[in-house]
């Protein structure tokens, strides 16, 4: 982590020896460590990366019988590449707070954006609740979050956009409070879809035994195509400003596989 502010001290400087292995650098990059190995990874979230390493479309190339074992969620397929071959490679996302996570013969289900990268040794499967996927097996994974990350135990109702994944317990079903649905805002909204609901208001209820995960704040990571180039001064390809010069072009990104438009985003999914 770098050492400004500290007086008479600089930058620390690192190099494949001094990186970390498998470890966070600092709160918002870790580094994997492959030795003739393979990960999965999201597209548009590795930094750098020293070494030899190849990537590899999912459903392309010769790493097929991997995908085969391990990735489940043709829904998600164009998003998600394979890291093989040997050095260190460095994830992170938009300064997001960055963390791994173990799973020991378990099952973890994890929003869509916030998953990074996992091992092959866990499977990827696609989950029924839409916007999320679910991990199951033993192995590492990373996963980003809009603040830290805290655990809980059910039975809990959760802010659905304060929502991380869950470990080891059922899938939430909906919970609305009694004057929501009975006010005549509520009803609005039910009929006209304006609005959203509020974390007072609706909330994922959980029960049975598992670990809830939470990022410390209502706000979801906004939404971004996986590996697109953003359109700003300098980036090759990315363009500059509008034509007449008014800010940004806009991407006309397809949106991704899986999402609900506005709906989705409502609901937190």
């Amino acid at each position: 982590m770098s050492t400004y502010g500290t007086p008479g001290a600089g930058p620390v400087v690192y190099d494949p020896v001094t990186l970390p292995a498998d470890d966070n650098v600092n709160g918002y990059t870790f580094c994997v460590e492959l030795r003739d190995g393979q990960w999965f990874l999201q597209k548009g979230k590795m930094i750098a990366y020293y070494g030899a390493i190849e990537f590899n479309g999912i459903g392309h190339g010769r790493l097929d019988r991997l995908v085969r074992t391990s990735f489940h969620s043709p829904l998600h397929a164009s998003d998600w590449v394979v890291a093989a071959g040997s050095g260190k490679m460095l994830l992170a996302d938009r300064a997001f707070d960055v963390n791994s996570y173990d799973l020991d013969d378990g099952n973890l289900t994890i929003r869509a954006g916030n998953l990074l990268a996992f091992q092959p040794s866990l499977a990827l499967k696609q989950s029924i609740v839409p916007g999320f996927l679910t991990l199951i097996g033993t192995g590492k994974f990373v996963a980003a979050s809009n603040g830290p990350v805290v655990f809980m135990e059910p039975p809990i109702r959760v802010d659905p956009q304060a929502l991380v994944g869950w470990a080891d317990c059922p899938s939430p079903c909906h919970h609305y409070d009694h004057g929501y649905m009975a006010g005549v805002l509520g009803g609005l909204r039910a009929m006209t879809g304006l609005g959203g609901a509020s974390g007072e208001e609706h909330q994922f209820e959980f029960v049975g035994a598992g670990t809830v995960l939470l990022q410390s704040t209502e706000t979801l990571m906004d939404e971004v195509a996986t590996g697109s180039v953003p359109p700003e001064p300098g980036v090759p390809g990315g363009g500059g400003t509008a034509p007449g010069g008014h800010g940004p072009q806009s991407s006309g990104a397809p949106r991704l596989p899986g999402q609900l438009g506005d709906l989705q985003r409502r609901f937190g999914l």
